[in-house]
């Protein structure tokens, strides 16, 4: 009998000093402003980072010679308030496409005041990953507070 075993999901908040549109905004079609350059799964250095305003759209980055890698696909798409994406970069940092194997990560986007916004990030479904799926979530769960500061300084700054 083969039996998966619930893995923890990942879970922040942060507040953005931005409203939520601005917020939404620099998370999705502004995400190569603040995404860490050496943070990529590409054979070639990364150029860019993109994120398809739509639901099933793309993300991915692509790389300083064109080449594109994909990284997953925006699963719910609801301007300003949610976003959803799933995230198919396995353990031995390689994408696949079958989201049957894919963790995902959703972000609400709630209004504080008129010019503040706390985000709400959870990253789940660790245990689609198999064997590989909790030392995926401690890397995630190491790498994401650094993102997320630096999406929120951007948030902040634009």
């Amino acid at each position: 009998m083969n039996v998966q075993v619930s893995i923890a999901p990942v879970r922040h908040t942060i507040v953005v000093e931005a409203p939520r549109e601005h917020a939404f905004d620099v998370f999705t079609r502004g995400i190569d402003t603040w995404w860490f350059r050496d943070h990529s799964i590409g054979k070639e250095p990364l150029q860019e980072v993109v994120m398809e305003p739509r639901a099933g759209g793309r993300v991915f980055e692509r790389g300083i010679h064109g080449a594109e890698c994909d990284w997953g696909r925006v699963l719910v798409w609801e301007p300003p308030s949610r976003l959803v994406v799933s995230w198919g970069i396995g353990g031995d940092w390689r994408f696949d496409p079958d989201l049957s194997r894919s963790s995902e990560y959703e972000l609400r986007f709630i209004e504080e005041a008129p010019t503040r916004t706390r985000v709400e990030f959870e990253h789940r479904h660790f245990e689609r990953h198999g064997e590989a799926g909790r030392g995926l979530r401690d890397s995630v769960d190491q790498g994401w507070p650094k993102l997320l500061a630096a999406y929120a300084n951007a948030a902040k700054a634009a």
